[in-house]
């Protein structure tokens, strides 16, 4: 099923093109137990990426050990956007993260993960 679901996420990410440029086109699905609940894609340059996107349409719902699958490594750092792997930190109802690819972007590179694993060590 993770295969599923990662090209769920894969198929939110062309929707991003064109205009998500000069950002890279990212997909995000989001899946409790064996159903997607929520799906994502990076918008317009200062708008959601795509994991803000699919946190923004599962706001004030109680779910608990969601899965996230997604495209590109979250970012790490606050540009026109906060950073996405903080957000997902924060919201502790995502259990466990599926990330096709590291950012080959060299501000976040690792950074992204690194803050994943981290915030499941204070928990």
């Amino acid at each position: 099923m993770d295969e599923i679901f990662m090209l769920a996420a894969l198929a939110q990410s062309r929707k991003a093109l064109p205009e998500c440029l000069p950002n890279p086109p990212v997909g995000c699905a989001i899946v409790d137990g064996q159903k997607i609940v929520a799906q994502g894609y990076t918008r317009t340059p200062g708008k959601h990426h795509a994991e803000a996107d699919a946190l923004k349409q599962i706001q004030g719902q109680a779910f608990n050990f969601l899965k996230m699958y997604v495209t590109l490594e979250p970012c790490s750092f606050h540009g026109r956007t906060p950073a996405c792997a903080l957000a997902i930190a924060e919201d502790r109802r995502i259990d466990k993260i599926y990330v096709s690819i590291l950012d080959p972007d060299p501000r976040n590179n690792g950074k992204g993960l690194d803050i994943l694993k981290n915030c499941r060590k204070d928990s």
